[in-house]
């Protein structure tokens, strides 16, 4: 291949080199390798278990908005050209069905998943009997290779991969189509034109290799969104894109440069495996954790929060000061990326020094075709759909889209952090997308102020609450002793940090009794990822006021999670507190452990009521 590649005899494969990242290998290098690490556990599916389909493409949606950009370009380059009508082809190579075919109804018949933006390249849509976009199976690409296809569809399949870049057939001497074996009688059984079915085609879904005698020669962008375990499968996905649109030389006497970009078919597969020399393991030291009956006066009870109920008769808001932003980050997704033909070091990794252009893969060309409002409009329009199927909201569409429309107007313009190269379009794809839409779920509420319902928290049915009488495990972590707690240890997850927090509570004299939220049970649920999460804060103190306060405190470095986690916890207290059963509640989060005392003092303070000796 490198050989036929320097000669010019087929077309330069560009791969992916550098990005934003500045990771060694581009994050679209191995799209595959890329996206698993990001997945949940749930969408992960286990070891033995295949990936959420809807999951992989909330990743690959950036780089094929990248490259579907560059086809779109490409296309209108090629109409400009009136010697050649063929468009362009575009190639994706997925890992199953069941991933081919989310992706297939996303970009042909314009079927987005949950959570996911429609795709939105007119190029690829099938419409008004046009089939721009195929799906081919592996089943049916081995069944009609050895003659044993089952269906009439499959035969028909079968022509039309064959003919993809084909505008005609060719003609005996007298100027009649040379058909295919059987290809006239099975298109007059199925009713079809006479013309090469594959004609039109511009996008190809593939499960598993194309054949190895597919001779099209029009293929100009491929993406991988499968594993590749060697160099000779890699080469094989590549190779259906390199054949040359045209042998004509030049007024130099030698072809002129032809190029395929390809993301996601990493050509440096190094298999490696690690071997273990473990020795066995001295015995570890083991605590029993429980509540002590003497201490009982400690005792700490707490709510099981499952969810939220929200009763909207006319008006929505969303509080300002407390909603998380979101930042659009280039060096954890890029939004743009060089490519370059395959030159290597004397490593044999891709480098950017010899011979070959390099290229910049980006998102101009899919952002100058969207606009911010369009984006706006069908988030807003989505949301109150949502709302409006709620059983106990009363206000209808034409009262609630208004007041969407503007809370997400100003959530987008004020609170979403746009890092160059990454730009506010981006929000239009996926993962952002989704993350928009579940920050501003968790976020947008009644409006109390305007006389609306507040929202109240729905508590788990099967339980009651919970409290530091149920808590009873072992652990190998080393405990330290404390008074003012109804269990006999603190358990910290730190080397100092959690236990020199545990000192301060401990011998404050505003806490009345505390508890280190291990074992407890005690959980913030939260929506992060199109999954729900359990946020485990580190703290529960009930503090010696009239009324008594339980505050909820956190101590932490850095989350990349903190904004939304607080906006949990800050959700749970107000629902909390306007349900009423369980007393007064708040929230804090503390970055130094010698703030602790000052944040239990201020909690006072700012709560306005009296405390006990």
């Amino acid at each position: 291949m490198i050989d036929a590649i320097e000669s010019g005899l087929i077309k330069i494969p560009q791969l992916a080199i550098r990005d934003t990242t500045g990771a060694e290998h581009p994050s679209y290098f191995n799209i595959w390798q890329w996206i698993l690490p990001k997945l949940t556990p749930a969408e992960r599916g286990g070891r033995k278990g295949s990936p959420k389909p809807e999951a992989i493409l909330k990743y690959a949606h950036h780089p094929i908005a990248m490259l579907a950009g560059l086809w779109e370009k490409e296309r209108e380059d090629w109409l400009k050209q009136a010697s050649d009508p063929r468009p362009p082809v575009f190639i994706l190579v997925c890992k199953n069905t069941r991933i081919a075919k989310v992706i297939y109804d996303w970009l042909a018949n314009d079927e987005a998943p949950t959570g996911i933006p429609s795709a939105r390249i007119e190029g690829f849509r099938n419409k008004k009997g046009r089939i721009n976009t195929i799906r081919v199976d592996s089943r049916v690409v081995h069944e009609t290779d050895t003659g044993e296809a089952k269906s009439d569809e499959s035969r028909w399949m079968r022509f039309v991969l064959d003919t993809v870049g084909k505008t005609n057939w060719t003609l005996d001497r007298q100027a009649r189509p040379i058909y295919p074996d059987k290809f006239e009688e099975l298109a007059n059984k199925l009713g079809r034109p006479l013309h090469p079915p594959g004609r039109d085609v511009r996008c190809i879904v593939s499960v598993g290799m194309l054949t190895e005698g597919w001779d099209c020669n029009t293929v100009t962008h491929i993406i991988g969104i499968r594993p590749f375990m060697s160099q000779l499968l890699c080469e094989q996905v590549v190779g259906r894109g390199l054949r040359r649109a045209s042998y004509e030389v030049g007024e130099d006497g030698k072809f002129t440069e032809e190029v395929s970009k390809v993301l996601g078919v990493p050509f440096e597969v190094i298999p490696f495996k690690a071997t273990s020399r473990g020795t066995s393991a001295a015995r570890v030291k083991r605590y029993h954790v429980h509540p002590v009956p003497e201490k009982a006066t400690f005792e700490i009870r707490f709510p099981r929060v499952e969810g939220y109920t929200q009763a909207i008769r006319n008006q929505v808001t969303m509080e300002w000061a407390k909603v998380p932003r979101l930042t659009l980050q280039p060096d954890l997704i890029p939004p743009e990326v060089e490519v370059k033909g395959l030159s290597v070091n004397n490593a044999g990794k891709l480098s950017l020094m010899g011979p070959g252009r390099i290229d910049a893969v980006s998102l101009r060309e899919y952002r100058s075709t969207r606009r911010l409002q369009e984006l706006i409009f069908d988030i807003a329009k989505g949301m109150t759909k949502h709302y409006v199927a709620q059983p106990q909201c009363q206000a209808p569409a034409h009262v609630l889209f208004p007041q969407m429309l503007q809370i997400i107007d100003r959530y987008v313009r004020n609170h979403v952090e746009v890092r160059q190269p990454a730009d506010i379009k981006d929000l239009g794809l996926s993962p952002y997308y989704g993350w928009l839409v579940e920050i501003l779920v968790e976020n947008i509420h009644p409006d109390a102020s305007g006389g609306e319902t507040p929202e109240i928290p729905r508590y788990e049915s099967s339980r009651g609450p919970g409290s530091t009488a149920e808590v009873d495990y072992w652990t190998s972590r080393e405990p330290r002793d404390v008074i003012h707690s109804h269990l006999n240890y603190v358990v910290p997850d730190t080397a100092k940090w959690e236990q020199a927090a545990a000192y301060y509570i401990d011998n404050h004299e505003l806490v009345d009794a505390f508890v280190k939220n291990a074992g407890l049970g005690f959980a913030i649920p939260y929506l992060f990822n199109g999954q729900m999460h359990d946020y485990m804060p580190d703290f529960i103190i009930r503090l010696k006021t009239e009324p008594p306060i339980h505050l909820i405190i956190e101590t932490k470095g850095y989350d990349p999670r903190e904004e939304v986690k607080r906006a949990a916890a800050e959700r749970w207290v107000s629902a909390v507190n306007a349900e009423g059963s369980y007393g007064r509640w708040a929230y804090t989060i503390v970055k130094k452990t010698t703030d602790v005392s000052k944040a239990i003092s201020l909690a006072v303070e700012s709560a306005e009521v009296s405390t006990l000796p």
